[in-house]
């Protein structure tokens, strides 16, 4: 997933260079979207193994 978030954000990075705003708007916001799912993702892991033991 993480992998996802770094290719997205190139893609931005790229976009925004080139000048293709409205791409890299997009590339970004998707990135930030799948960031955050992880984020979430991440913590009911962590909390999943704190209470099973």
């Amino acid at each position: 997933m993480l992998r996802w978030i770094v290719i997205f954000l190139v893609i931005a990075i790229v976009a925004a260079i080139f000048g293709f705003g409205g791409i890299a708007d997009g590339a970004a916001d998707i990135a930030k979207i799948i960031f955050y799912i992880f984020i979430v993702l991440l913590v009911i892991s962590l909390l999943s193994r704190l209470f099973k033991r």
